[in-house]
């Protein structure tokens, strides 16, 4: 595709940098709207969210790193080449998760409602984000036939070059848009604080749990090579939320 979106000679702008960074400024506008609506101070919000930003990308990075170890022991300073592509999802969800905790009670908010207030930028974040991945050529999928396949053909992307593929990153960007959508629109219909996490949660690990299936990328495989590291978390965390949106859900229409 077109890894380099602007290449002045001395200066270029990498299109996975600058979409990563259209889905964090969508994704905090998304986040202070909701927070002014629901009256939370939104000084706060911005606060969080650009801590988030930073747990999350030193997260990812650190997963992708510890998921290719032995090429980054022998090119140690390609660990901050984070612009170039490689940031797993999952490892910048929980060091997110575990800074968006202390924040929260560093400022006293209320855990689910804050949140329910960034379930939808997460959803529209991770949509440009993806689509930055396709872009680089990262997260690529397995070969294919389908009339839909993708042949990347750039060497300095990071995809399999010349071979029809999956575009698994296209079908990650087109679910969380749907997500985004569903949860944008339910928003002010739900009824309990969390139902709009846990409705990303579940949404997002059971599209990843299937498009894994279609990744051709080195993944980190477990148990002889038939699932990633991710597979089995995803899995689980589709199934988790999913249990936890039927009990809560069930005790909501009883109150």
């Amino acid at each position: 595709m077109h890894p380099i979106l602007l290449d002045l000679g001395f200066f270029s702008i990498k299109t996975y940098g600058f979409l990563i960074a259209t889905g964090f400024l969508i994704g905090i506008f998304v986040a202070t709207r909701e927070a002014r609506r629901l009256r939370v101070d939104t000084q706060v919000i911005m606060d969080l969210a650009f801590y988030i930003i930073v747990g999350a990308i030193v997260g990812s990075r650190l997963f992708f790193v510890a998921t290719r170890f032995s090429y980054y022991r022998q090119n140690p300073l390609d660990i901050f080449k984070v612009w170039e592509g490689g940031l797993v999802f999952y490892g910048g969800f929980i060091l997110a998760a575990i800074v968006c905790a202390w924040m929260i009670r560093k400022n006293n908010l209320k855990v689910w409602q804050t949140l329910d207030i960034f379930a939808p930028a997460l959803a529209i974040g991770v949509f440009f984000g993806r689509l930055g991945c396709f872009f680089a050529g990262c997260c690529y999928g397995k070969p294919c036939s389908l009339p839909w396949a993708v042949t990347f053909s750039d060497p300095q992307g990071l995809a399999m070059l010349n071979a029809p593929l999956h575009p698994t990153q296209l079908y990650s960007s087109l679910g969380a848009l749907f997500t985004f959508i569903i949860i944008y629109s339910f928003r002010k219909r739900k009824i309990f604080d969390g139902q709009l996490t846990l409705i990303w949660v579940f949404m997002y690990s059971g599209l990843r749990t299937i498009i894994e299936f279609y990744r051709g990328d080195a993944r980190g495989m477990l148990y002889s090579g038939q699932f990633s590291v991710t597979h089995v978390l995803a899995f689980l965390l589709a199934l988790s939320s999913l249990i936890a949106l039927i009990v809560l859900s069930k005790k909501a229409s009883k109150k």
